[in-house]
């Protein structure tokens, strides 16, 4: 029975140190990167030692981190159509856990998204040819099936903002105000001006009540289309219209009075993606002149009210403000090369000898009268350090290498910081009136601190604003009251450089060099030659330490430049943003405007003179004379 305990016992023990090895190897496959295979083991070794609580948290903690990242991995791929990868993540994700819902709402995900691949497709493809009915339908089926569907999504977006902003349209007129009109009249009633252009376009004009019944002006232009002549009159007598339907125009003075009563307003949200809300409205705010403006922090929104030309020369200006920052990598590598040399030879004399004379009291310095009377070799005392000679033979030689390759991800024109070393406590006491005694603990960042700054540029250079400091305890110092205290050594560096993407620039020079040489020497005999070293103990400590910095760019993402026609487009006039302004379109025949004057000026005998006038149909209010419309002579 005795041996048969003593066999079990046997058994159980090399039972354990099995699981301790198959644990041991999984905890090293999983620390090295093979985490399912790690894994794998660490439950085999669970299986086989239930009790075991270290093994358990172990493999329950790394399984929970391992699920996490593959389901991270899995969506990212989602979203960026790369669906091979996606599945792959899922069913790794599935096979640690095979029943985690997330894995398996990514697999049925990935499994819809390649069944409307081709038709998201084929919706893309017929939004690009224009059939943005046939896309709007197609995409509206995917999302019925997978409403997940990002393409589907967006292309159901696009078309809806389009039909939206087709029915939202204000009138406009008919395509008689294309065609191209001859008129010459001087200092001619308006309103006979605009019943002419009524008669040749058959538009119908509204006059607001307020609208001043002696306006005149004097207008000659020659083969320019209607639309173009009606802005020259509206603006050359400070006029203002607004589309009633097709063909009914109304009238009415631009004042700002007039144009709240009568100009439409549209009510837009701008949600920001990348800008800044704040920032954003104040642009707005600054360019549009818009008064009416609310920001929403929480939402990063933007809400506008102004007319329609306002809103629209604001949808330009965020399209140019929203845009992503850059981002940028850096790779960094700091090395600290050290090398250090002691060495202490010599023979370690005595620095001290001492002569004293002890009598039978057994003091030291004290003699009784006979003892002084009868001093002999029994009173003296001879003190020397113990050992009285020491031989030193010791050579300490070290080469240091510490490296930090630490890599960076960081926005455009933000701050990263990193540091490498310990927090070193620092105690302060503090003693109060009363006799109270606190003391407070401060913490001082001691090792390698290393700040950057990128500015990435539009052709991918990026300028580094570089700040590295190496800081090192020299020594500890004790103050008269106990604290403790610190010297610290340090060396800075702070630079700012330009460099391409993917180019290399080393920062090195920071070199602490100490070269200290002392020696304990006999006065008189260490200065024999020859003999002299045997009188003496040299102490050299040599100790040199240099920090170089590499650092490498790579632009991950640049911003990308909107559109010429985003860049750079018409405004309107500082009274009146947005507005269309009044130049004919490009290679238009000259126009010239007379500004309304009281007495007509006389026509000089170079130009043709003017034909019989012919009565105007009588006009709504005061009955002006009649002015004659010029036809140019053939």
């Amino acid at each position: 029975m005795k041996k048969l305990f003593v066999a079990l016992a046997v058994l159980l023990t090399l039972t354990g140190c099995f699981t301790n090895e198959a644990f041991r190897n999984g905890r090293d496959m999983v620390e090295s990167g093979n985490v399912e295979e790690g894994l794998a083991r660490i439950e085999q070794a669970m299986k086989d030692n239930p009790d075991d609580k270290e093994i358990r948290n172990f493999y329950m903690r790394h399984r929970a981190v391992a699920i996490q990242r593959y389901l991270t991995a899995g969506d990212n791929a989602r979203s960026n159509q790369a669906l091979d990868q996606a599945e792959a993540a899922y069913k790794s994700a599935q096979r640690l856990d095979p029943d985690n819902q997330r894995a398996k709402e990514g697999l049925e995900q990935v499994k819809k998204d390649r069944a409307s691949l081709a038709e998201v497709q084929d919706a893309q493809k017929a939004f690009r040819e224009g059939n943005e009915g046939i896309a709007y339908d197609r995409a509206k089926k995917i999302l019925a099936e997978n409403p997940t569907q990002r393409d589907a999504r967006a292309i159901v977006r696009r078309v809806e903002e389009k039909k939206h902003k087709e029915e939202s349209v204000a009138p406009q007129l008919g395509a008689a105000l294309k065609k191209p009109i001859t008129i010459e009249l001087r200092d001619a009633p308006l309103r006979s001006v605009f019943e002419l252009i009524s008669k040749r376009s058959g538009l119908n004009f509204v006059f607001d009540r307020d609208l001043a019944p002696d306006l005149r002006a004097t207008v000659f232009v020659r083969d320019t289309s209607i639309e173009e002549v009606m802005k020259l009159i509206l603006v050359s007598n400070q006029l203002e219209r607004r589309v009633l339907n097709e063909n009914t125009v109304l009238i009415y003075p631009n004042t700002p009075a007039k144009n709240q009563a009568y100009k439409e307003l549209v009510v837009k949200s701008f949600f920001l993606g990348n800008a800044d809300a704040k920032q954003t409205a104040n642009m707005i705010r600054s360019l549009v002149k818009t008064r009416d403006l609310y920001v929403d922090e929480k939402l990063n929104m933007i809400v506008m009210r102004d007319s329609a030309e306002a809103v629209a020369i604001a949808e330009k200006l965020v399209a140019n403000q929203d845009l992503a920052d850059a981002e940028v990598m850096l790779e960094v590598e700091v090395l600290e090369i050290g090398h250090n040399l002691a060495q202490q030879i010599g023979i370690q004399w005595p620095t001290s000898l001492g002569i004293g004379l002890v009598g039978a009291a057994g003091v030291a310095g004290q003699l009784t009268g006979r003892e002084a009377r009868n001093i002999n070799g029994s009173l003296v005392r001879v003190t020397i350090p113990d050992p009285a000679v020491t031989l030193n033979l010791r050579q300490q030689a070290g080469r240091t290498n510490v490296l930090a390759n630490p890599r960076i991800r960081v926005k455009n024109k933000e701050k990263a910081r990193i540091h490498i070393g310990d927090r070193v406590p620092v105690v302060s006491t503090t003693a109060g009136a009363t006799g109270f005694v606190s003391e407070s603990v401060n913490y001082l960042d001691v090792g390698l601190k290393l700040e950057v700054e990128p500015t990435v540029s539009l052709d991918d250079d990026v300028g580094i604003k570089v700040g590295l400091e190496v800081s090192n305890i020299a020594r500890e110092i004790t103050t008269g009251s106990g604290t403790l205290a610190y010297q610290v050594g340090t060396r800075n560096a702070a630079t700012t450089l330009r460099l391409r993407d993917g180019e290399t620039q080393v920062l090195a020079g920071l070199i602490n060099d100490e070269d200290r040489r002392s020696a304990n020497q006999v006065p008189g005999l260490s200065q024999l030659p020859g003999l002299g070293r045997l009188f003496s103990n040299n102490n050299d400590n040599v100790n040199k330490t240099e920090v170089v910095l590499l650092i490498t760019p790579r632009v991950i993402r640049n911003i990308e430049r909107p559109g010429v026609k985003l860049e750079e487009f018409k405004s309107g006039t500082e009274a009146d943003v947005g507005s269309g302004g009044v130049g004919g379109a490009p290679g238009a025949p000259p126009i010239v405007v007379n500004v309304p004057e009281r007495q007509s000026a006389p026509i000089p005998p170079s130009q043709p003179q003017p034909f019989t006038p012919q009565p105007l149909p009588p006009a709504a209010g005061p009955q002006p004379k009649s002015q004659p419309e010029r036809q140019p002579q053939q």
